[in-house]
């Protein structure tokens, strides 16, 4: 079968990367494609004679359209000056710095110090020993792995009968200086996982060129070890930072070694000093875990490199940090939809218009906690203010066709004007319609055939019509239709003689009442 397409906004990134200078495997890292994908894409768009940036009316359909035509070593005795070798490790961090490079500078410092292989030997073995975290080499300012705790907290919400509700741990924690940011959340959902992620950027004071999660559903819609398609609002947090994602490995856990170290630690060094606390709030738990973080990060050294995690961000993360957006990203859903022949779209138990042209159409919805955007191809076709789940509909008279329109211009207050204008008798009828009815809408429909009689028979029939109606207690449009097709309205009932004065009012129950 021919391969899936790639998506139009995804092409967008590719022209807007390439456009910055970044090389094809870099664009194919950020934007989630292969790098084959990249080189493919670049040629389509040269031949389409396409560049960065695109105008502003190219939307997604007709950019597709133009694109797509027709283990360690053993030490022995030494007699030498030993190096440093924790800070050659941190040194490697640095982007651009070998081993080479770390060599000639100690040979400088001592001309009768370990020869280059010896000197390699020797780092390798040292570095073999050092906790299973600080194996990986991370470049400073690259990498932030996020990952959830697999213990959880008790959160006490009801103090009376002592109800708990268990509150999830995330973790995020640099590659290069293990520098870590712990927070309690209620759930693992989308909402909790993405505002972590803006809080995390916050408390390390900037962002890492990739972010690193685990294969999880919140975060990777279908895991693939080379095309892992990654949530919408997940990659567009990370575009909003200008960073990219780079999930883990499908069952690799050694990718994800260093947050598996770091969930280890906090599960230590904060789940376990916290273990006899009682919190009755989420907010008291995460100040307690505020409080303890700076104990981790700033006073704690970690073990053979003799720095703290603040240290070590400093000097390794903090030159390499991208800085960090005027505003945080505002979270936003996406759902694919597909508009009903109402021309509405079922957004979380309520119903929003498009276009009426739009119809059948499959759109997608990006939800935020005020709005809902409705998207056709890439276009914004509608954009509503987000109401509660009620079933009920939200409709933009532009949205419907016209007919509709002069439809929906008829409410409750103006059929009573207009039952009014004819006369007593079809008032009151209407009147005794609305207020017999569990809701006043569910007799609006019936009013407004009433109503509407008006055109085919005059005032006059449909008065003497009405009248009848209410004397014998028949209150629907099909009763007074029926008097006026078969002329009833033009006999006197028997239950009133000729001269007899008709008296209406809504509190007079009729003769069929009694019967």
């Amino acid at each position: 079968m021919p391969a899936e397409r790639i998506a139009m906004r995804q092409v967008r990134d590719v022209l807007r990367l390439k456009a910055a200078g970044l090389s094809g495997n870099e664009i194919a890292r950020r934007v989630g494609v292969a790098p084959s994908t990249v080189r493919l894409t670049l040629k389509r768009l040269a031949a389409a004679g396409l560049d960065w940036p695109l105008p502003a009316e190219m939307t997604d359909a007709v950019l597709e359209a133009q694109l797509f035509t027709a283990v360690g070593t053993k030490q022995g005795h030494r007699r030498r000056t030993e190096p440093d070798f924790a800070a050659i490790h941190r040194e490697l961090k640095h982007k651009h710095v070998t081993l080479q490079i770390l060599w000639d500078e100690y040979i400088e410092r001592d001309a009768d110090g370990y020869r280059y292989s010896r000197f390699c030997d020797l780092y390798r073995g040292w570095a073999s020993r050092v906790s299973v975290t600080m194996r990986q080499a991370h470049a400073g300012g690259d990498k932030l792995f996020v990952d959830y705790a697999g213990d959880t907290v008790p959160v006490i919400i009801d103090r009376l009968t002592g109800k708990t509700r268990r509150a999830q741990i995330f973790v995020a924690v640099m590659g290069a200086s293990n520098f870590t940011y712990a927070e309690a959340s209620w759930t693992q959902a989308l909402a909790d996982w993405i505002s972590a992620h803006t809080r995390a950027f916050e408390a390390i004071g900037g962002v890492p060129n990739l972010l690193v999660p685990d294969n999880t559903k919140v975060a990777v819609i279908k895991a693939c070890l080379y095309e892992p398609q990654v949530n919408r609002t997940y990659a567009e947090m990370a575009a909003h930072y200008d960073t990219a994602i780079l999930p883990a490995r499908p069952r690799r856990p050694r990718d994800k070694a260093k947050v598996e170290a770091a969930v280890l630690i906090v599960e230590r060094w904060l789940l376990g000093r916290l273990r006899y606390r009682r919190f009755y709030s989420l907010a008291e738990l995460n100040a307690a875990i505020g409080e303890m973080l700076p104990q981790l990060n700033e006073e704690r050294p970690i073990r053979r490199l003799g720095v703290t995690r603040r240290a070590l961000l400093e000097e390794l993360d903090r030159p390499h940090l991208k800085v960090l957006p005027a505003e945080p990203y505002s979270f936003a859903e996406w759902r694919l939809r597909r508009v009903g022949i109402d021309y509405h779209v079922e957004v979380e138990a309520h119903f929003y218009s498009v276009p009426y042209r739009f119809a059948r159409s499959e759109v997608e919805v990006r939800l935020t906690p005020r709005t809902v955007e409705i998207f056709l191809k890439g276009e914004r076709v509608a954009a509503h203010l987000r109401s509660s789940g009620n079933h009920r509909h939200t409709t933009v008279p532009e949205h419907m066709p016209s007919s509709h329109r002069r439809y929906a211009d008829w409410t409750v207050e103006r059929i009573r004007r207009e039952a009014a204008s004819i006369g007593p008798a079809t008032a009151a009828l209407c009147e005794l319609i609305l207020e017999r009815r569990p809701h006043p809408e569910q007799g609006f429909r019936s009013c407004l055939g009433i109503v509407r009689l008006l055109r085919p028979f005059g005032a006059d029939r449909l008065e003497a019509a009405a009248m009848r109606a209410v004397e014998i207690g028949t209150l629907t449009y099909r009763s007074v239709r029926s008097i006026l097709d078969n002329k009833l309205d033009r006999q006197t009932t028997p239950s009133r003689a000729a001269d007899a004065v008709s008296v209406l009012h809504l509190n007079i129950r009729g003769p069929r009442y009694y019967h």
